[in-house]
């Protein structure tokens, strides 16, 4: 009865084991065929320097002093040599049999030279075509024929969930094949927002950027390019360029050198719940325009600060990630229909798309203070001031209070000194704030717990700020 229990035991291991095998994919196939058009590319990007300025920074007891003996060259006189050549790993995949190949801007970037080597051990040196650092794609060229090529899949055709692979070159080690799932689609990073990013759990390691990101069914759906980490290495989350999105740009790329975006010329910033309750919306969607370029496209056909961007072209925008994909993916000249929310309605405005040209960084110094006009702070636990003729004229501005100092909930908002309070929001309605008395009187006709929301100016810039639980008494 023993040796029975123990075989029924045993056969039930079995099958369990045997069906556990059975769900899981096979790659095998995958990367032998795939494998083939995916290229290491390593560069070398020489860096101009004087050898007496560049001392090591050790002695010889310090144990770092062997490590940057090792892997740091030195000069005669003790320092680094006067030239020194910075080598640096990535990946990369064929897209076209005479040599075309996709891989990330930043793994070009700054190179004096670029080799690229085959699976059968052949070198070549690569002509890079251009690079486009806004959505991190590159295309280079190399002088050969008959390559093998990548399939391409639809990116939009991916779920949640489902079987990815990777081939790169992590730390050099060429067509290492790494697998996961797909964690989510259409993310938006920081600074980053002309890029759906496609999350997966794949293991992405340096070495890895630029190569292609895979289906089961053997199409590359988007190239590796981040990794979110804490330590530099792999912690589970990665993000791949969508393959449509980076062969639009290498298209252009091939055509010109270079990408054409459009632009409508607003600052953005995200609908939050709160913000959408003080702007009378049914739910948080759309993009809020915070301040209209002066002289750009969207001022020009009568977009207004505090619109909020609902759709544009007639695609809706769920979040304020969405509209600057859309508008920059449409073509410089094109006039296209962007629906407002304003004061509680709709209203469509057919505005006539610029071009991106290079960012300019937004920035300004912060208001310059006089003595508070008020030391004890108000309901949102802010001490502000009325702005002098000189602040004025200096922000170009007819009215505003200066944030002084943020205490009690003030603090527990993104509200900072040296903001400008432009005016509330409350229920669809924008008030200009022209006195500290005023400002108080709007405040006294909140109830307690209720949330406030301000148009601020920060430098060059406008955001809306709530600041939730708002105090009882004045």
């Amino acid at each position: 009865m023993k040796r029975f229990a123990i075989f029924v035991f045993l056969w039930f291991l079995s099958i369990g084991a045997f069906a556990q095998t059975r769900g899981l994919p096979d790659f095998s196939e995958l990367a032998e065929k795939q494998g083939l058009a995916v290229v290491n590319i390593s560069t070398t990007h020489v860096v101009r320097g004087q050898a007496q300025m560049m001392p090591f920074p050790f002695d010889e007891n310090d144990p770092a002093f062997e490590f940057f003996k090792r892997f740091i060259p030195r000069a005669p006189g003790g320092g680094l040599p006067r030239d020194f050549e910075n080598k640096s790993l990535g990946s990369g995949f064929i897209v076209s049999g005479d040599g075309f190949i996709l891989t990330n801007a930043h793994v070009v970037d700054g190179a004096d030279e670029v080799t690229v080597r085959l699976t059968d051990k052949r070198e070549f040196k690569a002509k890079i075509i251009g690079a486009d650092k806004r959505t991190d794609v590159a295309l280079i060229k190399i002088e050969a024929s008959g390559l093998p090529v990548v399939k391409l899949g639809d990116p939009a055709q991916l779920r949640v969930g489902e079987w990815v692979v990777a081939i790169g070159s992590p730390f050099g080690f060429d067509n290492s094949v790494t697998a996961g799932i797909v964690s989510a689609k259409g993310r938006s990073l920081p600074q980053e927002n002309y890029v759906p990013f496609i999350q997966t759990d794949v293991a992405i390691n340096p070495g890895n950027s630029g190569g292609p990101l895979f289906n089961m069914r053997g199409e590359v759906v988007g190239i590796n390019s981040q990794i979110y980490s804490r330590s530099g290495g792999y912690m589970g989350v990665s993000f791949a360029i969508p393959i449509d999105v980076a062969m639009d740009i290498q298209s252009q790329l091939r055509a010109s050198g270079k990408v054409s975006r459009g632009r409508l010329g607003v600052v953005i910033q995200e609908v939050s719940k709160e913000l959408a309750d003080s702007l009378g919306l049914a739910r948080p969607m759309g993009a809020v325009v915070n301040s209209v370029e002066k002289g750009g496209p969207a001022e020009k056909a009568g977009v207004e600060a505090g619109d909020v961007i609902l759709k544009f072209d007639g695609k809706v925008i769920n979040s304020s990630g969405d509209l600057p994909r859309l508008v920059a993916g449409t073509r410089p000249g094109t006039r296209s229909a962007v629906q407002v929310w304003r004061k509680g309605a709709t209203r469509d405005i057919p505005v006539t798309v610029g071009e991106m040209s290079d960012e300019k960084q937004a920035g300004g110094k912060p208001a310059k203070g006089a003595k508070p006009a008020e030391q004890v702070p108000n309901r949102l636990g802010l001490v502000v001031s009325e702005l002098t003729a000189e602040q004025k004229r200096e922000l170009k501005m007819n009215s505003g209070l200066l944030v002084e100092d943020v205490r009690g909930i003030g603090a527990r908002s993104d509200l900072r000194s040296g903001d400008v309070i432009i005016a509330v929001i409350s229920k669809g309605a924008t008030t200009e704030v022209k006195s500290v008395d005023q400002f108080n009187k709007l405040l006294a006709q909140f109830e307690k717990g209720s949330n406030v929301t301000l148009l601020v100016r920060r430098g060059e810039m406008q955001t809306f700020i709530t600041i939730k639980g708002l105090n009882g008494g004045s």
